[in-house]
């Protein structure tokens, strides 16, 4: 359903069938939704396919803000169809992906190099609404899960428009975070090893990256050994199930286990893409010395790290967060759509199932449920 509807002084807007989550904990809801003339800046895009990300249930569940009613979805691809006055970045008709690292240019991290820091990403200049006015906050910024949305212009990236959106649309959050916390945050050297601990989407997304950038020996961990097996799709050359597997910290048998497999001495780069400290604690102890650890899982508010202050500094190396995989959209998109297009890289492949708008709250149990990479509403 779209309609659209003339305004004051000419402005246009539109109402098109979206995926709200309306309060805190409550399943979400197909619902109406109001997208207004893009500003100067802003454009709006015709929606093509959306990952499920576990991102989107932390929005409907409460746990990101409390800013209520949220848009849901932002892992897009889709057309560029209207353009404010003065939009430069895209066209009409361009083939996009979205992205909610719209780096500024301007802040202080940008001014450093450091973009991937940016503290004041762009957004749309006005909010989409409900029919009865009640304005909608996107999901990071993007709100996807419907058949149009309003976002920046820089929080389009063009790609090749051969690409299936299904695929393009995972780079803009879980596929990109794994691969990236590989790629630029672990900065994996041809023949080194590397250890990812869990194997969901992200995990998966960070052994591809493993892989594409030559290490050696890639070792994924998990408790799950359907989720193990794809894995070795991806390119793990070693699994371990660390279901049954007990200690803790430099005791721990999943630590042995990396270390049997290494020589002893443990990897180059460990990988928590789960985010909880048990993993987070095998991920630290199973590196060798002077290893890389790399946080890409999301810790929740109440976790903190807590290793004897003499392992932290005995061991060496590096802790490194992983925001988005420190990607630039601008320069990673194109690139890995490229790769995926020449057979380099298997995108596609992280696409488990493709559904409809209305079944995105059968999605979100579904990925719970550990059963798929991604499932991506196509619309």
């Amino acid at each position: 359903m779209v309609s659209t509807n003339a305004g004051t002084l000419g402005a246009m807007t539109e109402t098109v069938n979206a995926i709200i989550a309306r309060s805190k904990g409550a399943e979400v809801e197909s619902a109406p939704i109001v997208i207004p003339d893009p500003g100067a800046n802003d454009v709006v895009v015709k929606i093509q396919a959306c990952g499920v990300c576990h991102t989107d249930v932390a929005y409907r569940n409460g746990d990101i803000e409390d800013a209520y009613p949220f848009l849901l979805g932002h892992e897009a691809a889709g057309i560029v169809e209207r353009v404010g006055s003065d939009v430069t970045h895209v066209a009409e008709g361009d083939f996009v992906v979205l992205n909610w690292r719209a780096v500024c240019g301007e802040c202080r991290a940008c001014k450093k190099g450091e973009p991937k820091y940016c503290f004041d990403t762009f957004n749309a200049s006005q909010a989409m609404t409900l029919e009865d006015g009640t304005e909608l906050t996107p999901a990071l910024g993007i709100g996807a899960f419907a058949e149009k949305t309003l976002v920046h212009e820089k929080q389009c990236t063009k790609v090749d428009e051969r690409e299936d959106p299904a695929a393009a649309g995972l780079l803009g959050c879980g596929v990109m975070a794994g691969l990236g916390a590989a790629v630029n945050t672990g900065e994996i050297q041809l023949g080194e090893s590397v250890a990812v601990f869990g194997c969901g989407g992200v995990g998966t997304a960070a052994i591809a990256g493993a892989k594409l950038r030559g290490a050696a020996k890639i070792i994924a961990v998990d408790i799950d050994d359907a989720k193990l097996e794809t894995a070795c799709e991806f390119g793990a050359t070693h699994t371990i199930n660390s279901k049954d597997l007990s200690g803790e910290g430099d005791e721990s048998e999943v630590v042995a286990k990396v270390r049997e497999l290494t020589d002893g001495f443990g990897v180059d780069v460990a990988i928590d893409a789960v985010g909880i400290m048990p993993t987070w604690s095998q991920a630290f102890y199973s590196r060798d010395h002077a290893g890389r650890l790399v946080m890409v899982g999301v810790p929740n508010l109440t976790d903190h790290i807590d290793v004897p202050a003499i392992d932290l500094y005995g061991r060496g190396g590096s802790i490194r967060p992983a925001w988005y995989g420190d990607c630039l959209p601008e320069r990673d998109f194109p690139a890995y759509v490229a790769l995926h297009l020449n057979g380099t890289f298997p995108l596609d492949k992280f696409v488990t199932e493709r559904i409809g708008l209305n079944d995105v709250e059968k999605a979100f149990e579904t990925m719970e449920q550990g059963k798929v990479l991604r499932s991506v509403v196509e619309v």
